[in-house]
C-alpha cells in the first residue's frame, strides 16, 4: 500500500513542472494574440512632431517605421517559438 502511495506522489510530482510550463506559455501566447490597434503614422506625427517636411516629422516617421520592423520581427520570433514548443510537446 505504501508503495502504490509512493508511485502515486512521484509520477504527480513528475508531470507538475511540464503542466505549469504550458500553462505559462498559453498565458503570454493569449495576451500577445490580441492585434494592436493601428494608428496612422502620418496623422501621428502631424499631431506630435509638427508639419511634414520638418525635420521632428521625419525622425517620427523613421521611428515609427523601424518600431513597426521590429514589432513584425518579435512576432515572428514568438511565432516560431511558439511552433517549437507544440512540436516538442506533440511528438511521440
Amino acid at each position: 500500500m505504501r508503495s502504490i502511495r509512493f508511485a502515486l506522489m512521484v509520477a504527480v510530482l513528475a508531470l507538475v513542472p511540464p503542466l505549469v510550463g504550458c500553462a505559462q506559455v498559453n498565458q503570454e501566447t493569449s495576451a500577445s494574440a490580441q492585434p494592436a490597434p493601428t494608428v496612422d503614422d502620418d496623422a501621428y506625427c502631424r499631431a506630435n512632431a509638427g508639419p511634414s517636411g520638418s525635420s521632428a516629422y521625419v525622425a517620427c516617421r523613421k521611428n515609427r517605421d523601424v518600431a513597426a520592423v521590429r514589432g513584425s520581427s518579435d512576432a515572428r520570433l514568438e511565432r516560431a517559438h511558439r511552433n517549437l514548443a507544440e512540436d516538442m510537446l506533440n511528438r511521440r
